[in-house]
């Protein structure tokens, strides 16, 4: 009995340790070690084309690339220890990353699915992973504990199968609702149905979930975060093609209650009416107008409010937000990470460069395209870059 009891308590206590060894801190960043899988691959020796020389930051801040070999990084997502999941639209895969050895750059990447329909969209909650395909919400259960044997569950297949803006960004709002847009399926259209240009939120708990209509006039949105203070729902919406090159501004808006209209097709930037259905609306007054401009044809995506401790303190509670690029304007517009500027009234002061480079605005080579932002557990910020195929840390030193 003793011998049995001596055993006992050994092999609880090489469990501990077991357990200890899997997830330790060094310094500010959480390590990991993960078994060996066939579908984990090490990225520790990954490189990217990259030209981070070329990357302008405010003073006291660099770059560098945190993951590379991230095949078209899209929507970023977090867990509580810093796993990073990402979504891709181009590519049929989500990821999950991970720094295992704390030293600030990512060595492992597990492919969590594949083949699926423009898996964007990505978001966790209480332990689980939630993908938005274009159709599709999709649960991976308890993911942290079976990255080496990820499955999923379809929690729901009923939004529109339309591929034209169909990819999605998707996060969890201060309700616990999971918020999902629904771009327009076509440049400029009116919709019969109105879970069309909208963003939508969708109870994942319930047995039968169903979208609501969260705001409504919403042309095509991949980026939303809600204001540590107010809890108001800000977003970036795409404007309209083919009316030039520089109108309408693509948008920064903001929601303080469901039911809200931002315009759209009638009224693009909150003062551009639209030649083609602007008088099937109502006067632009009806609408909600942007709190910024954000440029025409610049495809402002990902956007977070800065809620940590590296940077000054200037950016608490301040928006960052990814400015994909322009495709079709003579002379490119966007490429770059700006810094909107939002006081205490909830208004934008201005809208500044945070991070430009990616973008050479005399011969118009492009190398990268930034898409979302996502904050590390140490305050440092990660922006991936659907080109390059990787995802950049930027973190501050002070001058």
């Amino acid at each position: 009995m003793k011998t049995s009891a001596l055993l006992s308590n050994l092999l609880v206590f090489l469990l501990i340790i077991s357990h200890a060894s899997c997830q330790q801190k060094t310094g500010n960043q959480s390590s990991f070690s993960t078994p060996n899988s066939s579908n984990k691959r090490s990225i520790k020796d990954a490189q990217a084309d990259v030209k981070l020389d070329r990357i302008k930051l405010p003073e006291g801040f660099q770059i560098e690339v945190w993951a590379a070999d991230i095949p078209n990084a899209r929507s970023l997502a977090m867990s509580e220890n810093g796993v990073v999941f990402v979504g891709n639209r181009q590519e049929k895969n989500v990821y999950a990353v991970l720094d295992e050895d704390g030293d600030g750059k990512a060595d492992s990447k597990f492919i969590l699915a594949e083949g699926l329909r423009m898996p964007n969209g990505v978001a966790y909650k209480d332990g689980d992973l939630y993908v938005a395909e274009v159709s599709k919400i999709l649960k991976f259960p308890n993911i942290l504990d079976n990255l080496t044997n990820p499955k999923y569950e379809v929690i729901f297949d009923g939004y529109p199968t339309e591929r034209h803006h169909g990819w999605k960004f998707i996060a969890f709002g201060p309700d616990g609702m999971l918020y999902v847009p629904v771009g327009a399926p076509c440049n400029i259209c009116e919709s019969e149905d109105e879970i069309f240009a909208s963003i939508t939120r969708i109870d994942v708990n319930s047995p039968n979930p169903q979208p609501e209509v969260y705001a409504h006039g919403v042309r095509n949105s991949v980026g939303f975060d809600w204001h540590p203070e107010t809890g108001n729902l800000w977003f970036t919406d795409n404007g309209r093609d083919m009316m030039g090159d520089d109108i309408p501004d693509c948008e920064l808006n903001v929601a303080t209650t469901a039911g809200q209209h931002f315009g759209y097709p009638y009224w693009h930037a909150g003062n551009v009416k639209d030649p083609e259905f602007g008088s099937k609306g109502k006067a632009k007054e009806a609408y909600q107008a942007p709190k910024a401009k954000l440029g025409a044809h610049t495809a402002p995506l990902g956007i977070r409010f800065y809620e940590g401790e590296m940077f000054p303190d200037s950016y608490q509670n301040q928006a960052i937000i990814a400015k994909h690029g322009s495709w079709n304007r003579s002379k490119k517009s966007g490429y770059d990470v700006v810094l909107a500027k939002i006081n205490s009234s909830g208004e934008v002061k201005e809208v500044e460069p945070f991070a430009s480079g990616w973008l050479d605005d005399a011969t118009q080579e492009v190398w990268g395209r930034p898409v979302d932002v996502q904050e590390l557990p140490d305050g440092s910020l990660l922006i991936s870059d659907d080109v390059a195929n990787c995802i950049y840390r930027v973190s501050y030193t002070g001058k």
